[in-house]
């Protein structure tokens, strides 16, 4: 009989690593492997699980929700899609909302509204302003947003019109800027591609040279957003106020679901026929997106990512001057954090995943701790003294 890692090469595409343990059961902030380890999981499914697994409430919402109604198609109206809609508009600002099923797809509808808008007045403005380091998604057209070419090799010719510009270097965006600009696309924190923060004062300055050069201000949150870094939205905490923002992972707590959220000057742009999904948005799909808000409201995890981030920050900040050769910055906000390393993360997450902690690597050396927002002071502590014994055996090449 094959063992689970012959079984998987054989069946599977090998588009991702060959994987080093089965996953076969989740509770809480720990997961199990088909051999009964358990594993503390600061992963959370790539920021996803933010909830941690199987919480009780969101199991119950979603299985009632499959008695009664999982799909229907979007050409009738859902109640809870237009309640999930209400409900997050609510937390954002007056807009409107379309419903996907992932973070490149929401990328990907950000792109074609800045193409709608192009089209208004005269001339036809294409060209998108991105962060260098960002990542928006594995699509052609969300690759294309993509500057690495790590994701971009084999792929090329991508789509046009993208402009790559130094995160936090106001200047670099405004001297980018010419009569083909459409849009400026960023993430409030960039997750792939290292944990580096979009400082306050920069993206309130891309709203005011949005509104000065009649650009669409569109804001990333595929990774950032859902309460994990201490705010609803990542961008939150700067007071900017973005034209159209992609959501997924973290909102639906582990089913999928995405959406982009739009503002009311432009709501209109996309007319019936426009852009469509054959799943987005579907009565199963935003009832467990509802069972997230209704726990992050009643557990209140924004405030708690903001405390347990403070306590996870704080140790981590330790084991950074206990090894200085070994990391050589910590980033981040909340629960969502990344320490740059001195080497390839690989070695180090292979080491954790040996003594018990799940984590995930990012570029730039970034190793990233993304634990469920739903975890506790304990927990914490653990994954702390797991990582410091860890980078003890983490030797440098």
């Amino acid at each position: 009989m094959m063992d689970f890692l012959q079984k998987h090469q054989s069946f599977l595409m090998g588009n991702y690593a060959p994987p080093a343990i089965e996953i076969v059961r989740g509770k809480g902030s720990h997961l199990w492997d088909s051999q009964g380890k358990q594993y503390l999981d600061f992963t959370s499914g790539i920021a996803v699980t933010n909830l941690g697994h199987s919480h009780p409430k969101w199991v119950k919402q979603v299985q009632k929700q499959t008695e009664v109604l999982a799909h229907c198609s979007n050409l009738y109206s859902i109640p809870e899609q237009v309640r999930l809609a209400e409900r997050l508009a609510s937390k954002i600002g007056s807009g409107k909302v379309l419903f996907c099923n992932s973070g490149a797809e929401a990328n990907e509808a950000l792109i074609k509204l800045s193409r709608l808008h192009g089209q208004c007045g005269q001339g036809k403005r294409t060209k998108i302003l991105v962060a260098k380091n960002g990542f928006h998604g594995r699509t052609l057209g969300a690759l294309s947003a993509t500057e690495s070419s790590k994701y971009r090799s084999g792929f090329e010719p991508l789509l046009s019109g993208f402009v790559f510009c130094e995160l936090n270097q106001l200047s670099d965006f405004e001297n980018a800027i010419d009569e083909e600009t459409v849009a400026v696309l960023v993430e409030s924190i960039q997750g792939e591609g290292g944990l580096h923060v979009a400082s306050d004062s920069f993206l309130l300055g891309i709203e005011k040279l949005c509104k000065q050069h009649n650009l669409l201000f569109l804001m990333d949150e595929v990774q950032a957003g859902i309460a994990r870094t201490g705010e609803f939205l990542g961008y939150q905490k700067s007071g900017a106020q973005p034209d159209a923002i992609a959501m997924a992972k973290g909102l639906g707590g582990g089913f999928p679901i995405g959406a982009i959220w739009v503002s009311e000057a432009y709501a209109s742009l996309f007319v019936p026929g426009s852009h469509g999904t054959t799943f987005g948005g579907s009565p199963l799909a935003c009832s467990a997106a509802h069972a997230v808000l209704d726990i992050i409201e009643e557990e209140n995890l924004i405030s708690r990512a903001c405390e347990l981030g403070g306590q996870l920050l704080e140790g981590v900040q330790r084991l950074a001057e206990k090894f200085p050769q070994k990391i050589l910055e910590v980033r981040g906000r909340g629960l969502m954090l990344g320490l740059q390393l001195a080497a390839e993360p690989a070695e180090l997450v292979s080491i954790l995943r040996n003594n018990g902690l799940l984590a995930v690597g990012a570029a730039g050396q970034t190793l990233r701790l993304l634990p469920p927002l739903t975890i506790s002071k304990e927990e914490i502590e653990k994954g702390l003294a797991i990582l410091d014994e860890s980078l003890i055996q983490f030797e440098l090449n």
